[in-house]
């Protein structure tokens, strides 16, 4: 690596490419479970995007060339409504673009995303607590329930946010991602001496 392993900064090349090809995106996974619940590093940026193929082109152009992106690949992505990664070269930080539509909440996400402020004064769109918790949710089922980070992370949101986090739509939406059982497990925990 020879540049400075900032997962902001290469996150906003992403979030500015987007952004100017009239892609509407938000960043969830570590880096907004971090503003919700407790800071911790990131291993990759997850980023939710409302993406179609006619703008796939110009998207990668505007990354440049400090980023690996296969082009058939996102075009792919786009028609799987799954994800694909980007690689940023100068730190190696993978980015997992996931195309909106992939799951139900996807585009509820979109329309909440919050801004929030870094210390340098930059700004990230990121997921609420709500909808990084549910996401965190829905990443522990699909690894099996045995990822003790998202548990952390899970529980992590509940402490810090408290009584801010709106439970009604937790409860409302968790049945859609197949996590309700584990939304009420986890509140439970959160609530046990």
């Amino acid at each position: 690596m020879t540049a400075a392993a900032d997962p902001y900064a290469v996150a906003l090349v992403v979030i500015r490419a987007l952004d100017a090809v009239g892609a509407l995106c938000t960043v969830g996974g570590s880096i907004a479970s971090s503003f919700a619940g407790e800071p911790r590093s990131t291993i990759d940026i997850d980023i939710v995007a409302a993406i179609d193929d006619r703008q796939v082109h110009d998207f990668i152009a505007r990354l440049g060339p400090d980023f690996y992106a296969d082009e058939a690949a996102v075009l792919r992505a786009i028609r799987t409504r799954t994800s694909v990664n980007l690689i940023h070269r100068p730190t190696m930080f993978k980015v997992d673009l996931f195309v909106a539509g992939g799951t139900p909440l996807d585009a509820q996400q979109l329309g909440r995303r919050r801004l929030v402020a870094l210390e340098d004064g930059r700004q990230i769109p990121v997921h609420p607590p709500e909808d990084v918790l549910l996401q965190k949710l829905r990443w522990f089922r699909l690894g099996g329930a045995a990822s003790d980070r998202q548990w952390r992370d899970v529980m992590a949101i509940i402490r810090v946010q408290g009584n801010r986090l709106d439970r009604e739509y937790l409860l409302s939406n968790a049945p859609a991602l197949g996590v309700l059982d584990l939304l009420q497990r986890a509140f439970e925990d959160a609530d046990a001496p």
